[in-house]
């Protein structure tokens, strides 16, 4: 990618939505050979050749899922560390499974790395320039940006939603979140003391002790 921010919706877009052989070209292209990819339920580690495993976890979604409705709600970009961050909102079906469906919204992590454009692949891709057979790069040639590792992260409720139709689960967890809550405003009320201490007599987060402060 020349273009991290404005390229990354149609990158996502064709690794959920397009036929296997742009998606497994989309992942040769914008993927390093050594990407790694991580989910609440599947991880491939980081090693040559792990593109490979990515390529396998894109297809069996789309196998299980050949309709997917997705949309790009918003890109950040985290230029000093090369980090793209995704909110995405799907609607996940599997076809085997009639009425199922997962309306869920998640942020992608993708970790990139800035090097020099990486050769075509031999199947997957256009035709390397045939005056370059062994598709050497010319010096000249702008570094692009690729994919290094890529994390889906779901909050709890939302990765619930995989397991429980008409939201049963997801609906018992907004009900614990919020005793959850209760729990903490009991504790910071009958506790209360404890911040007092912490704020008259250690003086805050310094590193200073209960036994030090005692001491003067």
């Amino acid at each position: 990618m020349e273009d991290p921010v404005a390229e990354i919706p149609g990158v996502i877009h064709r690794l959920t939505q397009s036929q296997p052989s742009d998606q497994r070209a989309t992942i040769e292209k914008y993927f390093t050979p050594s990407a790694s990819f991580t989910h609440p339920f599947c991880r491939t580690g980081s090693f040559e050749g792990s593109r490979w495993l990515i390529w396998c976890i894109y297809r069996w979604y789309k196998i299980m899922s050949p309709r997917i409705d997705l949309t790009v709600e918003g890109v950040a970009y985290d230029e000093k560390n090369l980090i793209l961050y995704v909110n995405i909102s799907q609607v996940f079906r599997i076809w085997a499974i009639p009425f199922y469906n997962a309306p869920v919204s998640l942020v992608t992590v993708l970790k990139l790395a800035r090097q020099p454009p990486l050769p075509p692949h031999p199947s997957y891709s256009t035709p390397i320039n045939p005056n370059d057979r062994n598709g050497s790069l010319s010096k000249s040639e702008k570094p692009l940006y690729y994919i290094q590792s890529q994390n889906d992260l779901y909050q709890v409720n939302q990765f619930f939603k995989f397991f429980s139709q008409f939201g049963i689960l997801s609906g018992l967890l907004f009900l614990l979140q919020f005793v959850s809550t209760a729990i903490c405003i009991l504790g910071a009320t009958v506790f209360w003391p404890v911040s007092w201490v912490e704020q008259n007599v250690i003086g805050g987060n310094r590193e200073k002790s209960i036994a030090e402060a005692a001491r003067g």
